[in-house]
């Protein structure tokens, strides 16, 4: 489409920006410069940037081909390049960083470096269990995915092996290892890769940036190709893709941002709001709106996320300085129900009251796939899995089975595309939606649901799910999109991952529910240990475990419901407290020290001795002071008790999916090994054992200890 589809200007403005607010019209219609955009949750961000970018195409101020729009994930960028191509502006390229690099990185190797690119590597886990080999380390699997997780962290802070000890100070220990070790194995990784002839998406970035720095033509010749730049969700920016951000720039100021750093959640992947709240400092002269109406949620749901965010209080100099001021949203939508707090007795009665709540909103006319539970740990969702299949309420795990891997997906795919070499276009006057049904009834497709569950209904849901996407782009499209377009389009989404929805209640933590929204949102295990989780030990940590909280409520568009319980399992002891960010917030609650100005609330621990208890001398880390003793002095425990230990720490992180050290540090273990305590209350004394651990692990611990003095 051109502006010549348009009949003047005034057509122009009122097709592109007539549905849009002032402040979304004021993004829309700024198309030059330097513009932040500070954007709530649920306030219509990615409408916005893409009015303003088919505002731009169809006026003639952007080439299609000379702007770049770049985002965080595949699906969020085949969702806006979805969007341009309804508004007619389908030739942007939209893109993640990734993809983005590893383009013209693949186009440059050649004349930059010569030769061919090396191949990309898909996952770390074998090379980096190799570099560990190669050190004789011993390592599992939560030990190397807590290794990955920590060298991703240090390239995309643009950190060498030579410089990470220095830099790394204080990020406990990845893997179990000492920061030392955790070095070496960078080092050995990249030996590894080397010798291989691989490279890692990481380094997709760091050359390509290596490339543009040092290579003038290179640089040039990009900076030629775009003109423009759009980057959503800047608040998730890492060091080195904002240094890549300003190589493509090259001195220029045609750069749109937009962001909300009460939404930033990925700290510990690298990721700095400090590049979107310094915008203004790097460019002066730089258009500042705010998009605070918020389409999405019910006033209810907005004001139980403002107070959240409001009830923080003073954590420090550093902390408060990392501590953004939240945008303080404004409803748009009528008034809906209250949001729930419920406290149960145990986990396995809060999945099942979940369930039965689940189960009304169904009856009541809500759909499956408008409903989502979201818990802070994968390990969380085995119990609301069987909670919802006994209530006989289907679900779809995200993260779990991808939707174009299904088998009956796979196979409409085959049968769609085999139609399209059979079948003319022009010899189908039916709509696309009823060609799409036609061709899946082969396959188990019928218009009505089966009324049976399991694999039946399942492989339905995903049919269904097809031809409800064939009338809605058909929809949005119009009449000349065919059904070797919904092919090509089908294509694409299996390339990013960008399903469509499936029937089903959703069970995602709340990092995956990042970008989605739902009807009814239940946010569950809401107390103190998992949230915030037990490991956020500084209030930097804390806060972040608060906007995370903030981002599951923003999730929700009309029923929200919060939820704990006081023992972990039927007939437990009940000493879970609920999450200090309800304080205030839940009925007949009272804010708590931290809600009125008194600072954090501490974590109990027990008083650790700073100096050594073998030599005296004085202690100079937290690893220390918890175990009590230097690291020159040699470890009092029993061999076979440490390796137990590790062994049982091995199989419950591995059951919960979670990093080895979430469950106990290397330190704590140590700590134990050499304490033996022979009670619970011996157990709670030493440091690092808090009231959630104790509750969860302390008997299995004290088995462990009694079962290996016996060997």
């Amino acid at each position: 489409m051109t502006t010549e589809n348009f009949d003047g200007a005034a057509s122009l403005e009122d097709r592109i920006l007539g549905g849009l607010d002032a402040e979304q019209r004021e993004v829309a219609s700024t198309l030059n410069g330097p513009l932040c955009v500070l954007a709530g949750a649920g306030t219509g961000k990615t409408r916005a940037i893409t009015h303003r970018i088919a505002y731009g195409v169809h006026s003639g101020v952007y080439t299609p081909q000379r702007l770049l729009a770049v985002t965080f994930t595949a699906r969020a960028a085949a969702e806006m390049r979805s969007r341009l191509r309804d508004l007619g502006a389908g030739n942007v390229q939209a893109r993640t960083f990734h993809a983005a690099a590893l383009r013209q990185l693949q186009f440059f190797w050649p004349q930059a470096v010569g030769g061919t690119l090396p191949n990309l590597l898909d996952h770390k886990a074998q090379i980096l269990a190799e570099a560990a080999r190669r050190l004789r380390l011993s390592t599992d699997r939560a030990s190397i995915r807590d290794l990955a997780s920590e060298i991703e962290w240090a390239k995309v802070s643009m950190l060498t092996p030579a410089n990470y000890l220095e830099n790394a100070q204080g990020r406990g220990a990845p893997g179990g290892f000492d920061l030392t070790a955790v070095a070496r194995v960078f080092q050995s990784y990249e030996d590894v890769k080397t010798d291989r002839n691989v490279i890692d998406f990481e380094d997709v970035l760091l050359i390509t940036v290596g490339i543009l720095q040092e290579d003038e033509k290179v640089a040039a010749t990009v900076r030629e190709q775009y003109r423009h730049f759009v980057v959503d969700e800047y608040q998730d920016v890492s060091p080195l893709q904002q240094r890549l951000l300003e190589l493509w720039l090259g001195g220029r100021d045609e750069l749109c941002v937009v962001g909300d750093a009460s939404q930033t959640i990925y700290s510990f992947t690298g990721a700095s709001p400090r590049h979107l709240l310094d915008f203004k400092t790097r460019y002066p002269q730089a258009n500042v709106v705010k998009l605070i109406r918020d389409y999405r949620s019910t006033p209810q749901v907005v004001k139980l996320a403002n107070d959240l965010l409001a009830g923080r209080r003073s954590g420090g100099p550093a902390a408060d300085a990392a501590w953004a001021t939240p945008l303080q949203l404004v409803a748009q939508r009528p008034a809906g129900p209250v949001p729930q707090f419920t406290e149960c007795t145990d986990d396995e009665a809060e999945a099942a009251t979940v369930a039965l709540k689940i189960k009304a909103l169904l009856d009541a006319g809500t759909p499956a796939s408008e409903v989502a539970v979201l818990f802070r740990t994968n390990g969380q969702s085995e119990a609301y899995e069987q909670a919802l299949a006994a209530a006989g309420i289907g679900y779809q795990l995200r993260g779990g089975e991808r939707f174009f891997a299904r088998k009956e997906v796979r196979d409409a795919i085959l049968q769609l595309r085999a139609a399209t070499r059979a079948v003319s276009e022009a010899d189908s006057p039916e709509p696309l939606g009823q060609v799409v049904r036609d061709i899946v009834s082969s396959l188990g497709y019928t218009d009505s649901a089966p009324h049976s569950g399991g694999a039946l209904r399942e492989r339905w849901e995903s049919l269904a799910a097809l031809v409800a996407l064939a009338d809605e782009l058909a929809q949005n499209r119009g009449p000349e999109f065919g059904l070797g377009d919904f092919v090509n389009e089908l294509q694409e989404r299996s390339l990013a991952q960008h399903a469509p929805t499936v029937q089903g209640v959703t069970l995602a933590s709340l990092h995956a529910a990042k970008g989605l929204e739902w009807d009814a949102v239940f946010l569950v295990g809401l107390s103190e240990g998992l949230m915030p989780i037990s490991f956020a030990d500084s209030p930097e940590s804390v806060d972040e475990e608060r906007r995370l909280l903030y981002v599951g409520i923003t999730r929700a568009r009309e029923h929200l419901s919060l939820s704990w319980s006081t023992a972990r399992t039927p007939g437990g002891r009940a000493n879970r407290k609920p999450s200090r960010f309800l304080d205030g917030l839940r009925p007949d609650s009272v804010a708590s020290s931290s809600a009125r100005g008194k600072g954090p609330v501490p974590r109990r621990k027990a008083a650790a001795p700073a100096v050594c208890r073998v030599c005296g001398s004085m202690l100079s880390t937290g690893a220390e002071r918890k175990v009590g003793r230097c690291n020159a002095c040699p470890p009092s425990y029993e061999e076979q008790t440490f390796d137990a230990l590790r062994n049982w720490r091995r199989d419950v992180a591995q059951s919960a999916d979670v990093p080895a050290f979430v469950v106990f540090t290397d330190a704590t273990l140590t700590a134990i090994a050499e304490a033996r305590p022979a009670s619970l209350e011996e157990l709670a004394g030493l440091a690092g054992i808090g009231p959630s651990k104790l509750e969860r692990y302390g008997e299995d611990v004290l088995k462990v200890l009694a079962e290996s003095s016996v060997l």
